[in-house]
């Protein structure tokens, strides 16, 4: 059974949408929010496996209500009548995108979607709680500016400490995070990512060869040919970490 949460401002487009759904017994429909700050509330407490997504809400729009979650937990359906957006969509690792009026052949095809995603998580480890550490297969929502990802942990090679900001590099993207490196050491499992000196952290899956360096430090290039230089205190740690 997957349960879905309905949200779009419109009541006839949520009517016209439950309607669809009546078709498919194995979607249990848990509630429905007209607008984002009510999406919010029930997301945390419904838990929803499935929310199909207006954009365009009053107060604040559908990417912004995910920007508000700090682990995206539902898989998302954006529902608009806007096809502009529909690449923006795709950026954020929505689930699909459909476009109003709804046809039912296209909404199927979004089921059949959202049928094997919660197949493949039903065999991978359950999402953290807030207080619980996030693992290399958890997947985040960053934003930075109007660009959004979201994506697993496990693609971050490298977090660099920017003051009280810090700077999340992957794939050639580095977004600004209001957040320091330290908070968001402690959200990170430390069996993924290492501080390798006072302003980075790296990701121990991405290392590609480690070279000596002055004083007993080493330099260590991970993917993307970015290179790190480890402190003398964290290239020991580093050592017997990984050593046999």
């Amino acid at each position: 059974m997957i349960e879905a949460l309905l949200v779009d401002d419109e009541r006839l487009a949520r009517v016209e949408l439950r309607r669809l759904l009546e078709a498919h017994q194995d979607i249990h429909i848990l509630g429905e929010a007209s607008h984002a700050e009510e999406a919010l509330s029930m997301i945390s407490t419904l838990k929803p496996d499935l929310v199909f997504l207006d954009i365009q809400m009053p107060g604040a729009t559908g990417f912004e209500l995910l920007e508000k979650l700090d682990t995206v937990i539902p898989e998302i359906v954006f529902v608009t009548a806007y096809d502009e957006h529909a690449l923006h969509a795709f950026e954020v690792n929505a689930l699909d995108y459909l476009l109003k009026p709804i046809d039912p052949a296209r909404l199927n095809e979004t089921l059949a979607r959202a049928r094997n995603r919660m197949a493949q998580l039903a065999e991978a480890t359950p999402l953290p709680t807030a207080t619980q550490k996030l693992g290399a297969n958890d997947r985040v929502f960053l934003r930075d500016g109007e660009r959004c990802w979201f994506l697993p942990v496990g693609d971050i090679t490298l977090i660099e400490s920017e003051g009280n900001y810090s700077i999340v590099k992957f794939a050639g993207n580095s977004p600004m995070l209001p957040r320091s490196l330290s908070s968001l050491e402690e959200r990170l499992d430390p069996n993924v990512f290492f501080r390798a000196n006072r302003s980075q952290l790296i990701n121990l899956q991405k290392v590609k060869d480690v070279d000596l360096w002055f004083s007993g430090s080493l330099k260590v290039k991970l993917e993307g040919n970015i290179t790190v230089e480890l402190s003398r205190r964290q290239a020991a740690s580093f050592r017997e970490r990984l050593s046999l």
